[in-house]
């Protein structure tokens, strides 16, 4: 009988082993057994620290970025000007810093404009568009008034006489030609404009914006129109 139950757990025990395993070999039991892995076996993905580094770069590129915008602005949305002498006076003053928008702008009439020059006057000026391209303009010394296209000008912001003894040597046609402006200064009595051959009639393309505001200084502080 003890033979007998010997050749029945031999038989088992052949059952239980893998094909083609010899009876001499190491057998681990744990690979026949389904088994999750521990979570050591797991992969994260972890972030690492760069450093100071990856700090500083990120800061210069914030800079490079803030410095781009700024001349993007300057070159085809304003710019910031200067102003200087007593031409717009009492509208604006020596050392007001005003803002100059141009990105697609056509002058209009009683806009305050920046000129990149005059006829004879090679640096930068600041008036006022009377009359534009097409209008008829008037100047009327005689009875002290602008006439454009037939209206007299209502200019508040003229203190006195519009002329003074301010009478120009230029001829000004009636007719404002294609492409050109006529300006003049708020204090006429003290503007040299398109009354002058220094200054002439305006030629559109030199025209690099309209004043907007003026920033500084705080009590000139505001919107020109």
């Amino acid at each position: 009988m003890k033979k007998i139950k010997s050749n029945v757990n031999e038989a088992n025990m052949a059952v239980l082993q893998p094909e083609g395993v010899n009876d001499s070999s190491d057998i681990n039991p744990e690979m026949y057994v389904d088994k999750k892995p521990s979570i050591s076996e797991k992969q994260f993905l972890v972030a690492k620290e760069e450093g100071g580094m990856s700090g500083f770069y990120d800061w210069i590129r914030c800079v490079l970025f803030a410095i781009s915008v700024v001349v993007i602005c300057l070159v085809f949305l304003f710019r910031l000007v200067d102003v200087e002498g007593r031409s717009m006076n009492n509208t604006l003053a020596t050392n007001d810093k005003v803002i100059v928008t141009n990105f697609f702008y056509t002058p209009k009439d009683k806009d305050i404009v920046v000129i990149s020059h005059g006829a004879e006057y090679s640096s930068p000026i600041i008036k006022r568009v009377i009359a534009v391209a097409g209008q008829t303009v008037k100047v009327d010394y005689d009875n002290d008034r602008i006439i454009v296209d037939g209206v007299v000008l209502d200019e508040p912001y003229i203190e006195g006489s519009t002329f003074g003894n301010n009478i120009g040597d230029n001829e000004i046609p009636e007719v404002i030609p294609e492409g050109k402006i006529f300006v003049m200064g708020d204090n006429r009595k003290d503007s040299m404009d398109s009354r002058s051959t220094k200054i002439g009639l305006i030629d559109v393309d030199d025209v690099i914006g309209k004043a907007q505001f003026v920033i500084f200084p705080l009590d000139h502080f505001g919107y020109l129109y």
